[in-house]
């Protein structure tokens, strides 16, 4: 590592110490409000409240550094290489959040209804939100980024981290090209209907 190289990777494991602690301070947090606000302790946490977060929900957008199950049980090399963004992203002054990462079966079955009810029909709704069971994000394989200043930046930086949009429709959807680092992401597809993991 060259001299003008050790400053700024001595900022970027600064911010991510930071970040990590600033994580860790809000579950704190969220923890004293439970108890200290609605006077309940986390472990009486209304199963509907705990069911929100066993599926993958995010209310808004979470740092790529939560400890919630839309971003642990995403795939570990996306985890990685998202969290390895994030650091650059921050150098240049963009925060990167997930605003949905894995989600289970039962939540996808969820979201695809409410996009049949919104679009009209499945067929329409399948442009925009994969049937259970076909859905990459129930693999943990994929991540929805926002806000539109993170995405516009991943578009330009994000295949150097093997991260690639997939879908035209969805400038906030990226997933891991491994290969991207060296030779670029690949085409995308106009939307999920055009892409074939989708026609199961």
């Amino acid at each position: 590592m060259s001299r003008t190289q050790e400053p700024r990777a001595a900022a970027r494991r600064t911010r991510s110490i930071l970040l990590t602690v600033t994580v860790a301070a809000a579950a704190a947090a969220t923890a004293a409000l439970w108890v200290t606000v609605l006077g309940i302790p986390q472990t009486g946490v209304p199963a509907e409240t705990r069911a929100v977060g066993a599926s993958g929900r995010i209310a808004e957008g979470a740092s790529v550094l939560a400890e919630i199950p839309a971003v642990t049980n995403l795939d570990p090399r996306l985890r990685t290489a998202l969290r390895r963004a994030a650091t650059d992203a921050a150098d240049d002054g963009v925060e990167l959040a997930v605003n949905s990462g894995w989600r289970s079966s039962d939540y996808q079955e969820q979201l695809f209804r409410e996009a049949a009810e919104k679009y009209g029909s499945d067929e329409e709704a399948r442009r925009w939100v994969a049937r259970p069971g076909a859905s990459v994000h129930e693999a943990g394989d994929a991540v929805d980024i926002g806000p539109s200043t993170a995405t516009a930046w991943l578009a330009e930086h994000g295949a150097s981290f093997g991260l690639c949009r997939i879908y035209d429709n969805e400038p906030w959807h990226y997933e891991l090209r491994t290969d991207a680092v060296a030779h670029g992401c690949p085409p995308t597809y106009a939307d999920p209907t055009d892409d074939p993991r989708m026609q199961r």
